[in-house]
């Protein structure tokens, strides 16, 4: 795990950043798609103990790392769902985090393992879906973006604020 976090991980410095941004209030609650061993969720609800950070994530493994962690640290503020995305409620979330989850998809990139199925189509099937589903939040949806290409937002966002460059973005839907 340490050798992958790298390269599939938020560090600790940007999800301090993130987490005060999908947080503009207290009580929001904040979905981090593909959340691997729950690093994002488990600073952000250290960090922002009013706000609830669920990771959804599809590898049993890594949520049960997650759990774990979760366990140890007595957060009750930090949710962990074994399973796809795209059967969620996207509505019961108010602000979103992406650190380009999808990106394994491509070949000739890091896998975390190969316990899941990897592919070009698989890839474009899930940045489409996500476009969706993001176009559809109301006004006020804040979503947060780390290494990922601007086409991948829908034109209602507009970025408020880049970070590190430009690979870390906060965008607020008008």
């Amino acid at each position: 795990m340490q050798k992958l976090a790298r390269r599939h991980w938020t560090s600790l410095a940007i999800t301090k950043m993130v987490s005060k941004f999908v947080t503009p209030s207290s009580g929001v609650k904040v979905l981090d798609i593909g959340s691997g061993v729950g690093k994002f969720c488990l600073a952000s609800a250290y960090h922002e103990p009013s706000s609830h950070f669920f990771g959804i994530e599809q590898r049993e493994d890594l949520v049960a790392h997650a759990n774990t962690a979760k366990d140890i640290l007595g957060l009750q503020n930090a949710h962990f769902i074994h399973g796809n995305f795209t059967q969620l409620d996207f509505s019961q979330y108010d602000h979103f985090y992406f650190y380009n989850a999808f990106y394994e998809h491509l070949t000739d990139t890091d896998k975390i393992d190969n316990n899941i199925t990897f592919s070009t189509a698989l890839y474009n099937y899930y940045n489409r879906y996500l476009y969706k589903k993001l176009d559809a939040m109301p006004a006020g949806t804040r979503l947060a973006t780390f290494h990922t290409l601007e086409d991948r937002v829908p034109p209602g966002y507009y970025l408020a604020e880049s970070h590190v460059g430009t690979l870390l973005k906060f965008w607020i839907k008008t």
